[in-house]
């Protein structure tokens, strides 16, 4: 089956749609873009620049994917906006290609539910399976693992790294990295224990969870400083392996974690 096109879209010749794809009512397409099987574009969606997109996505209305990053130091090198499989892509959402300053591409992974008038800025890595509630915003070069929620009005700083599984409330400003596992709030995000209820639904068990708080206990309640507490997550981590995700977060973490 051929890409269905409405006769009111402006889809370039030279542009890849596979088998399946839809594209809605004056929606735009630009030279560049590549688009998997059976994805779904609504109406007014623009996407340009050097984007690929997986198979199995849903895109809806006035999105813009592959715009020029904000950012004075581009001069159109064609960098590029790379989205996997399975994705929804709510309405009035912004994501733009990379730089040549950074890895030169802007990533987001599989299976992500990306609700309304979400900004995910030039360089961002998203991982797989992550919720961003609408109006959650990403500056430059952030790294976001897989399994984060974003609550609504979440404002993250350029160069920021989110842990796997960690999840934020509504209005939450992060100008520091957050470990996985933690729940985080406030202006700026403070951090408030382990995301039990998440992970339980991600089938960890009462084993693990009790472990993972032992190790949030061992970094921001007792006491400790850092590099003490990372020596008893080392220790902690020969009998829970859960733990040696803290671990592994430090050594790539570099603003320092919310305390």
């Amino acid at each position: 089956m051929s890409a269905i096109i409405h006769p009111t879209a402006i889809v370039h010749p030279d542009a890849r749609l596979a088998d399946g794809v839809e594209i809605g009512a004056y929606s735009i397409i630009g030279e560049y873009v590549e688009i998997g099987e059976r994805t779904w574009v609504g109406p007014h969606v623009v996407m340009t620049g050097h984007t690929r997109i997986g198979r199995e996505n849903r895109i809806f209305q006035f999105s813009s994917l592959g715009e020029a990053p904000q950012d004075k130091k581009y001069s159109g090198e064609p960098t590029r906006l790379e989205i996997g499989d399975r994705n929804t892509i709510r309405e009035f959402c912004t994501f733009n290609v990379g730089t040549v300053q950074d890895a030169g591409a802007t990533r987001i992974g599989n299976d992500n539910w990306i609700m309304a008038y979400v900004h995910i800025a030039h360089d961002c890595q998203v991982g797989h399976h992550t919720t961003f509630a609408n109006n959650a915003q990403l500056a430059g070069h952030v790294h976001i693992d897989d399994w984060v929620v974003l609550g609504g009005y979440t404002g993250v700083h350029q160069f920021c790294r989110l842990g796997a599984h960690v999840m934020t409330a509504v209005g939450t400003v992060i100008l520091q990295d957050v470990p996985p596992y933690l729940m985080a709030a406030g202006n700026t995000a403070s951090p408030y224990g382990i995301n039990v209820e998440g992970l339980k639904r991600r089938g960890f068990g009462a084993d693990s969870i009790t472990a993972l708080k032992r190790a949030y206990r061992a970094i921001y309640k007792s006491g400790l400083m850092l590099e003490e507490a990372r020596e008893k997550l080392e220790e902690m981590a020969k009998e829970a392996p859960d733990v040696q995700l803290f671990l592994d977060f430090l050594d790539v973490s570099r603003r320092g974690i919310i305390r």
